[in-house]
């Protein structure tokens, strides 16, 4: 009877997430499971908000922020064993090594995890899992895919997350409740870690799934990124090249006075250049009619108006203001 009962309610959990697949009608290009997974990131939503959440608060609040600490400290250090291995399995023997010395350091001078000390010996901490290595060697992620009760993944993570399991040490303490248990307070603790961004998510995101998925996408190329050798800022958004910034440290007797948009009066007995004028016709303007003649600029170059390196020239049809005394000003 409770065989019975249970796979009934598996068929009907099954039944009801198929039963998503027909209510997006585009999915998004490469999120074609977009109707079912949004159906079983419903149900995940539904189970954190009354179930874990309400667990990992009550948590927190009984459990000293030190206690906490240690906690996610000694579940970390477990961890690093899988770290290690993937980084190995990747050729990156560097950051394997580092991954074991942390091991061993944390292990034991921090109280068997309970305390980061290989941190404060400047021992970076890595990020690495079998989804990673797969991806490493070529294979592709697959649709995006959100797990019941693990959250999001894709094909190619979903499958990695198998190997996290049996490389987990905590898979292998008996009796099997106490493998559990320990699962169980690790849940809880990544849980009670996560409220404040959680919180955030909530208020920010219109769309709660777009928003989890598109995140999750990104740090997943960009970690994949990082382990095939790119830079760290490889996998980072493009906004384009940014202009450069202005000089404001040019000196005063050279720049402020173009900075500020100011020129100089004509001076007595130069030819203005008339309208209508063009090519040879031009008169020459003095370097004056620009900012300040060259002599007094220390050296500076005379002003291009049109666009040649030696061009002092004003354009037929432009006019040359007389110069306003008007105070400038230095920014730093």
């Amino acid at each position: 009877m409770q065989t019975m009962r249970v796979r009934s309610s598996a068929l009907a959990l099954a039944a009801a997430m198929l039963a998503g697949c027909a209510t997006v009608n585009t999915p998004t290009k490469g999120d074609p499971l977009e109707g079912l997974n949004r159906s079983i990131f419903t149900f995940n939503d539904k189970v954190d908000q009354y179930a874990l959440k309400p667990v990992a608060q009550g948590y927190v609040k009984i459990t000293p922020q030190p206690v906490r600490d240690s906690v996610t400290n000694f579940f970390s250090n477990i961890g690093d064993v899988y770290v290690a291995a993937n980084n190995l399995l990747q050729l990156k023997i560097t950051d394997g090594v580092e991954d074991i010395m942390r091991i061993v350091i944390n292990t034991v001078f921090g109280v068997g995890g309970l305390f980061d000390v290989a941190t404060l010996a400047k021992l970076p901490k890595h990020d690495n899992d079998l989804g990673l290595t797969l991806g490493h060697y070529g294979v592709p992620a697959g649709p995006y895919l959100v797990l019941p009760l693990f959250g999001p993944s894709t094909v190619r993570d979903a499958v990695g997350s198998i190997g996290a399991y049996y490389v987990n040490p905590l898979s292998y303490i008996h009796p099997d409740g106490l493998s559990w248990a320990l699962y169980g307070v690790n849940i809880v603790n990544t849980r009670a870690n996560l409220l404040g961004a959680s919180d955030v998510l909530e208020g920010a995101a219109l769309d709660k799934y777009s928003f989890v998925r598109n995140a999750y996408l990104q740090r997943r190329n960009y970690l994949l990124s990082q382990g095939k050798g790119g830079s760290a800022g490889a996998a980072l958004p493009d906004y384009g090249d940014n202009a450069p910034l202005p000089k404001y440290d040019d000196s005063e007797s050279g720049a402020a006075a173009p900075a500020a948009g100011a020129t100089a009066a004509p001076t007595p007995g130069a030819a203005t250049a008339p309208a209508g004028a063009s090519g040879a016709e031009t008169s020459a303007v003095p370097a004056a009619a620009g900012a300040v003649p060259a002599s007094s600029a220390e050296g500076t170059p005379p002003i291009d108006l049109n666009g040649g390196p030696e061009t002092t020239q004003v354009p037929a049809d432009q006019i040359v203001p007389p110069r306003l005394n008007f105070p400038t000003f230095r920014l730093h």
